[in-house]
């Protein structure tokens, strides 16, 4: 380790921190938690402290209700942990392609007065790793007019655009506790595999994929232990992918971007994804601004692009980020990769979507909800899935489409569906 450093008390350290300032919250697995409890502790003395971030995991602590006028939350992205809090009108949402989100750092939209992050140790070279979370957290570190570091033994240090020189810090605080952890993959039934099993038949071998978090990928994930020289240039990535590292699945000979190496801006999953992915240079975490760029994208050949969404209409508008009015999610990077992967030699934008929620209503609807955000248009759809098969919607008409995915939605909406299309476009399809 580095000679040199200087630990200071975590109450000092949030001195910085005056009445007015925006704050970036480094996310995902590295959310500080650590700062923001002590952070929180501070509440009688702040007045209009503005936290901004994606998505943050475990207790924020500072979002109280009782704290309300001293910390407001401002997020990119709606997450577990404030979905109650923006609906209830008490934090904000920016919708935001996640590509554009270091836009505003840089040209100081989003003005940065403090970046709290958690941080490896550093190495004897003096640089510490921003972890298995660098997408926003490189800009913000390098925008932001004081940084805190919360310098924690259980980051993994990873390569890439990670690395940074402690000296780059205003101030480390040292804390050594886990780093949040979260499970996917549990919920695959038998209408995720199904879905798995059509999109892996559309994959072919040397292609490059994304992928998301959650059942609908990990099911993809698990269908592809016959499929060879993969490669993976992804926003982000779990557990699910490791077996395919260990099997040779995924080994990125054939990328044109950065081959050889697996390129994502953040990882979530398990401390053995940690473990995988620590001090291994198979792994390059970059800027997302770089990552979810889709010039970048479709350099790399068939690149398949795998995305879930909330419902889709007949024409095949898809909303991804709300439920009507009810802000679920956010736009994040689903529509820099869906535009990517269109733009690749030979590849496949694909929406993934089981044809009912867990209630039973059909998620392939009519119109959508009132209030619903479209995140991506139907003049960028391609590819929808659900367990009923597999829609291609590009080049057709509203007519075509509205044939397509009724034929894909669970049998017994296909009435409903189908008489809407009649009111629609007075015609039976």
């Amino acid at each position: 380790m580095a000679s040199g450093l200087h630990f200071i008390p975590v109450e000092e350290a949030l001195q910085c921190i005056k009445s007015g300032d925006r704050v970036f919250v480094h996310g995902s697995a590295c959310t500080p938690t650590y700062l923001l409890k002590h952070l929180a502790e501070r509440h009688n003395e702040l007045r209009d402290v503005e936290l901004v971030f994606i998505s943050v995991y475990g207790d924020m602590h500072v979002d109280k209700p009782e704290y309300r006028d001293s910390f407001k939350l401002n997020s990119m992205f709606v997450s577990n942990s404030i979905r109650a809090d923006v609906n209830e009108g008490y934090a904000d949402y920016i919708p935001i392609f996640l590509s554009e989100i270091p836009e505003l750092f840089k040209r100081d939209i989003l003005t940065l007065d403090v970046a709290m992050v958690q941080v490896s140790p550093p190495d004897r070279h003096g640089y510490c790793s921003l972890g298995v979370s660098v997408d926003i957290a490189r800009t913000a570190v390098n925008k932001a007019k004081y940084v805190i570091a919360q310098v924690n033994p259980q980051v993994p240090r990873t390569h890439g655009e990670s690395l940074i020189h402690y000296s780059r810090f205003h101030c480390m605080v040292y804390a050594d506790e886990p780093i949040h952890e979260a499970v996917f993959g549990e919920k695959v039934g038998p209408a995720e595999l199904k879905i798995g099993e059509y999109i892996a038949g559309m994959i072919e071998d040397r292609s490059t994929l994304q992928m998301g978090i959650g059942a609908i990928p990990d099911a993809v994930l698990k269908c592809l232990t016959n499929h060879k020289d993969l490669g993976v240039h992804t926003e982000m990535f779990s557990d699910g992918l490791v077996p395919l590292f260990h099997s040779d699945v995924v080994n990125n000979k054939y990328k044109k971007v950065h081959p050889n190496t697996t390129v994502s801006g953040f990882a979530l999953g398990t401390r053995m994804l940690y473990d995988y992915v620590d001090d291994n240079p198979a792994f390059e975490f970059l800027d997302i601004d770089y990552v979810n760029e889709p010039s970048v994208i479709k350099q790399n050949p068939k690149v398949v692009a795998i995305n879930s969404c909330i419902e889709v209409d007949i024409t095949g508008q898809v909303c991804s980020d709300s439920i009507g009015t009810y802000q679920y999610s956010g736009v994040g990077g689903q529509m820099d990769f869906i535009r990517g992967a269109a733009l690749s030699d030979g590849g496949k934008p694909i929406i993934a979507l089981s044809s009912r929620t867990a209630k039973g209503v059909s998620r392939l609807v009519p119109i959508l909800k009132p209030g619903a955000g479209v995140v991506t248009t139907r003049a960028h759809v391609h590819y929808i899935v659900t367990e009923y098969g597999i829609a291609y919607l590009f080049g057709k008409n509203l007519r075509q489409r509205a044939k397509a995915l009724i034929e894909i939605a669970h049998p017994d909406d296909r009435e409903m569906l189908h008489k809407a299309a009649f009111e629609r476009f007075k015609i039976f399809v």
